[in-house]
């Protein structure tokens, strides 16, 4: 009796990820921002609930310039500091 395995009565068929792809910042147009999210993360100890702040501002700036697909902010895990944004900000009557 044969113990060979027979895989290709399996196929793997390649999916995009969940997301979609990220293209590279080639020209640096958010690089500023990176920068100041390494900051944070250097300066708290790579503590990055620290950093959100700088992380919403980052991932805005490539939503900003088609460096990655516009999602809410919300969806990414940013809500609290959207409504923290909103309360700063006074009403207009």
């Amino acid at each position: 009796m044969s113990t060979a395995m027979n895989f290709s009565s399996k196929s793997f068929t390649p999916r995009p990820p969940d997301k979609g792809a990220f293209p590279l910042d080639h020209f640096g147009e958010c690089s500023a921002f990176k920068e100041r999210f390494m900051e944070c993360l250097r300066r708290s100890g790579y503590e990055s609930a620290a950093c959100r702040q700088s992380a919403m501002a980052y991932l805005e700036c490539r939503m900003d310039r088609q460096l990655m697909a516009n999602e809410p902010l919300e969806k990414l895990g940013f809500k609290d500091l959207i409504n923290e944004k909103s309360e700063e900000k006074p009403e207009k009557s």
